[in-house]
């Protein structure tokens, strides 16, 4: 439900015609001022009277003129903007956005105007361009534009440092499939450190304004009538500029500039302000300015799932290694098995059928992977050159919704140009239509889709688990980017990680004497990821003979059986503690249930005294924790006293509270 009081609230502060404008969020600490200065639009941001960000420009070249420079101020406008909604894929199943508005009219030397909105929450900021339709002459109207550039920036104070992921360059890396947003971050790094490819950053970013708090910048709304953007290199003192895709992207295929038709709108920008972590970690920015592209007549569900490839490889993708996986997922009780590359010519369509008919005699429902390609990478992995034919999409849509596959998994994208976007929505939209849920990877980052698109489900666009699989160096850092994502990656959108591995040795058979990278993390912090990391399908990486007895390729049975009951989908989020980087609490609640998780990346065991108030004096609790002599998984029952929790963590290690 959303209600507009804009128009009915301009009467309360009329038009304003003086500079500059204001406009604070609902608990007045978060404030937005606008000023035109020598004809450039900027705004800058304080919190509690603090900077946060100075002056930054605005603005847009097209061929439809300059919309960045020589401006005029027209109008001002304010009111407030209120919705309440449900999504049940995000951090929080129902939600209440509340902000106030300030829409600025603006003229630019031709005359055309322009509107640049506001909202501003507590602790959240989003603003776009909204363009109409121009008079064009004596008989019509200007129907379209083309988005040269945005001058859109972000200029911090000069002792901010940095929590941010480079942008790769274009058709590098495996089979040409950059940039897919699969670098590591920069951690705590001063705004001078130049980006590794020197092509700025992807979003989300996180920046540390000294000791006055968190500044989050994104961008949600993002569908097929505009491209994906990212942040620039720093330019002069703190500046971060909004970049459209590289030009080489999709091998050169398509625009960088994005075409909309008239009237119309550019995709939200976002920050979330704060001067602690919490507001950073919990906020729904992301969906709370935008809606449905579609409605469906489908019911989706959402759990776990076993995936054979992660362990087993290319070499698993064969009807005996997968009735092994569906019996796995029957024997865990997750509803889903994944299929990884490959099936249509290991497999082929005919015994897929057979397959899928014998998963679902198991109580199991099966995903299908796909490549997204295409013309604008080398990929061999099959299935190739049906996710982007319109027509061979529908037909192999209706013959998976035929034999009652329930999802599509689709990988190596490698853009952000607007005909990317419209390839994602596509799929989306098609496989809707066929009652298919998707998974993304080797992709974009979502920007609001759970809300706009009812039948996603996730993507990837990290260093995801198959990265812990092939170097030894993820396994070293996997606990620094489990203390990460939860505060970068994982804010503004699902991620599917593909995680959990409760084998010690990464091969099939978690056998020691072969080949394979060693796990640093303990059993006790891989249970934590499933907490840590949010997404409604979650593909673990467990495997068969993790079901053998311990010392045989097992695993302990309390990971086990705790990996039979967590829950993948959430009613609620709240931070407890971290740091990016070196650790990470989390409280998340599904229905009655509170799962409260944490991990430690520090280099030595930390002890944490946690106020944690979701557990009420004489409540009964469950602690899974690690024996700090051993790193074994230890469990207990305890009865909450009203007081706060001491937990211990092993170095890599973790923990889990059930109540």
């Amino acid at each position: 439900m959303r209600t507009y009081l804009s128009l009915l609230l301009t009467l309360i502060v009329g038009t304003a015609l003086a500079q500059p404008q204001t406009v604070l969020g609902p608990d007045g600490r978060l404030q937005v001022n606008f000023e035109v200065k020598a004809g450039n639009p900027v705004y800058s941001v304080t919190y509690d009277g603090k900077q946060m960000l100075d002056d930054s420009p605005l603005g847009f070249t097209s061929d439809a003129g300059d919309f960045a420079s020589e401006l005029t101020f027209v109008d001002a406008q304010f009111g407030q903007y209120t919705d309440d909604y449900s999504v049940d894929r995000i951090k929080a199943s129902t939600v209440h956005y509340e902000a106030n508005e300030m829409r600025i009219l603006l003229s630019n030397k031709k005359g055309r105007e322009y509107t640049i909105t506001f909202r501003v929450s507590d602790n959240d900021i989003a603003f776009r361009y909204e363009l109409p339709s121009w008079k064009e002459g004596k008989d019509g109207h200007k129907m379209s534009i083309r988005i040269m550039s945005e001058a859109t920036g972000f200029d911090f104070p000069h002792e901010t440092t940095t929590f941010i992921c480079p942008q790769s360059d274009a058709m590098i890396a495996w089979k040409r499939t950059k940039p897919s947003y699969e670098e590591e971050y920069q951690l705590d790094e001063p705004m001078t450190t130049p980006s590794k490819y020197g092509h700025g950053y992807t979003f989300p970013c996180l920046f540390h304004v000294g000791k006055d708090g968190w500044v989050l910048v994104s961008e949600t709304g993002v569908d097929s009538r505009y491209c994906a953007s990212r942040l620039s290199d720093m330019q002069g003192d703190g500046l971060y500029v909004l970049q459209f895709p590289m030009e080489e992207e999709n091998n050169g295929n398509g625009t960088s500039e994005p075409a909309m038709a008239l009237p119309g709108a550019t995709p939200w920008r976002t920050l979330t302000v704060g001067t602690s972590l919490k507001p950073i970690v919990e906020t729904t920015c992301a969906w709370d300015n935008v809606a449905p592209r579609y409605t469906t007549k489908n019911t989706y569900k959402y759990g776990k799932s076993t995936w054979s490839w992660i362990l087993w490889q290319d070499e698993s993708i064969c009807y005996d290694d997968q009735v092994q996986y569906i019996q796995l997922a029957k024997s865990m009780g997750f509803p889903y098995v994944l299929i990884d590359c490959g099936w249509d010519v290991n497999i082929g369509k005919e015994k897929m059928e057979e397959l899928v008919s014998y998963a679902k005699s198991q109580g199991v429902e099966v995903f299908l992977w796909y490549s997204s390609s295409g013309w604008w990478n080398d990929i061999e992995q099959s299935p190739i050159n049906i996710m982007c034919d319109p027509i061979l999409r529908k037909e192999y849509m209706r013959w998976m919704n035929s034999i009652g596959v329930k999802g599509v998994k689709v990988d190596f994208f490698g853009g952000d140009k607007q005909e990317t976007l419209r390839l994602y929505e596509q799929i989306l939209s098609d496989a809707d239509d066929n009652d298919l849920m998707v998974i993304f990877h080797g992709c974009t980052l979502p920007r609001g889709w759970e809300r706009m698109y009812p039948n996603y489900v996730g993507s990837e666009a990290v260093l995801a688990s198959e990265n812990i699989y092939f170097q030894q160096h993820f396994c070293d850092v996997e606990a620094q980017n489990t203390a990460l994502h939860p505060f970068i990656r994982n804010t503004v959108g699902c991620m599917e990680f593909g995680g959990c591995f409760l084998s010690r040795t990464l091969n099939r058979g978690n056998n020691p004497a072969l080949k394979g990278n060693k796990r640093r993390t303990t059993d006790t912090h891989e249970l934590a990821t499933t907490v840590l990391f949010q997404n409604p399908i979650q593909n673990f990486a467990i495997a068969p003979e993790n079901l053998n007895e311990v010392g045989q390729g097992g695993a302990p049975s309390i990971c086990l059986d705790f990996l039979r009951e967590v829950p993948t989908v959430w009613d609620e989020t709240v931070f407890i503690d971290g740091y990016p980087g070196m650790y990470c609490v989390l409280a998340r609640r599904s229905g009655d249930v509170w799962y409260i998780a944490g991990n430690n990346a520090t280099g030595d065991n930390l002890t944490l005294k946690l106020d944690l108030p979701m557990l009420l004096k004489g409540d009964k609790a469950v602690l899974y924790s690690d024996n700090i002599k051993t790193n074994e998984t230890e469990i207990k029952d305890f009865t909450a006293n009203g007081k706060a929790i001491t937990v211990t963590m092993a170095n890599q290690g973790g923990f889990v509270i059930v109540k």
